[in-house]
């Protein structure tokens, strides 16, 4: 963790955070709680009491937006405003959700057209894309025909996983993996190279896993550069796309290559850093040195960003546990949540 980023002490079973902001560090953390990782199961979030996460400055948009007093709905919401199928009334919908939500006027709102909603029938989905000072975020409302109330929050259907909407959204083909492919429990690590938290998470991942579940648990890496904090994350996260192209389980040495010398990685000499590793590994240098050069890997790892988005992440590491959307762990709390998620599939 960076402790000059750290804040004060947090509620028992909060997620403990790395907050990085774009500019200088907000002494307003703990004057607004926002709960964005909202487990089924109030027992996991109490005894899984921390995590190792990097914040990106989306975090710090909402805070900083959101903390005159934050009204979150849970239920269903009267609104004045009318819903003419198939275009909305956007302007009146934004006048409304500034209203209940206390958006500040210097956010700004961008709302996509409704659509047809698969979790909740005679409602339409309606995504608001929030940007503010240089960060995003994406919130979903459910909308009914009568364009007369709103529903925010999760739904659940109990003939599946109550994760459905994020195992819909997550791809799991073509990424570095270990552990079997037919796992009960899969994880799923949306990761920053140069994030110090996920240099924290990674033995957790990659030693403890699989010596306490070899044959439960499949482990699978995204890449989620934050760009704005981390001037070669990006790079880093094309060079190991590249490698993976080459040889997929050198892919794992690179990974841990990588965090093992985090602090020694510099923008200037991240390549010839990653050659001089790729020559004692065997890998084809003068491939891998043309794949890094002509970025041939970035459309990947664009590919997963966008994903990331679309999963509303934040910031790094970012787990999915069999769906389940959760910070980065330490190994007592991982285990946990994976042998909570081994009973439930068991019937326990």
């Amino acid at each position: 963790m960076e402790a000059s980023a750290r804040g004060p002490k947090r509620p028992v079973g909060e997620m403990a955070r790395t907050a990085i902001t774009p500019k200088a560090a907000s002494t307003e953390r703990t004057g607004c709680v926002v709960s964005y990782h909202r487990n089924s199961i109030a027992e996991a979030r109490e005894r899984v009491g921390s995590s190792l996460i990097c914040f990106l400055p989306e975090e710090t948009m909402t805070r900083r937006a959101l903390c005159a007093g934050v009204i979150l709905l849970s239920g269903l919401v009267p609104a004045r405003w009318a819903i003419a199928q198939p275009k909305l009334d956007k302007a009146a919908l934004e006048r409304y959700l500034r209203h209940v939500e206390l958006f500040r006027g210097q956010v700004n709102f961008k709302i996509d057209d409704p659509k047809s909603s698969k979790a909740l029938p005679g409602f339409s989905e309606v995504t608001v894309h929030l940007t503010f000072d240089g960060g995003g975020r994406d919130y979903l409302y459910y909308v009914s025909a009568d364009g007369q109330t709103i529903v925010k929050g999760d739904v659940y259907r109990m003939n599946q996983s109550p994760f459905q909407a994020n195992l819909e959204k997550l791809t799991t083909d073509k990424q570095p993996s270990f552990g079997p492919a037919n796992a009960p429990v899969t994880i799923v690590e949306f990761g920053d190279l140069q994030c110090p938290d996920c240099k924290m998470e990674a033995p957790v991942l990659h030693q403890e896993v699989p010596k306490a579940f070899p044959d439960r648990v499949r482990v699978i890496f995204k890449d989620y550069p934050l760009d704005s904090i981390h001037p070669w994350a990006r790079a880093a996260a094309i060079a190991g796309r590249c490698v993976y192209r080459q040889d997929p389980q050198a892919f794992w040495k690179f990974y841990d290559w990588d965090y093992e010398n985090q602090e020694e990685i510099s923008t200037e000499n991240l390549k010839s850093k990653v050659m001089g590793w790729a020559g004692q590994n065997g890998i084809d240098t003068l491939q891998l040195s043309r794949c890094i050069d002509t970025k041939a890997s970035e459309s990947e790892v664009n590919r997963s960003v966008a994903e990331g988005r679309a999963l509303g992440i934040t910031g790094t590491p970012t787990l999915f546990i069999n769906g389940r959307k959760i910070g980065g762990l330490r190994w007592q709390d991982l285990q946990f949540v994976i042998n909570l998620e081994l009973d439930y599939l068991a019937g326990k």
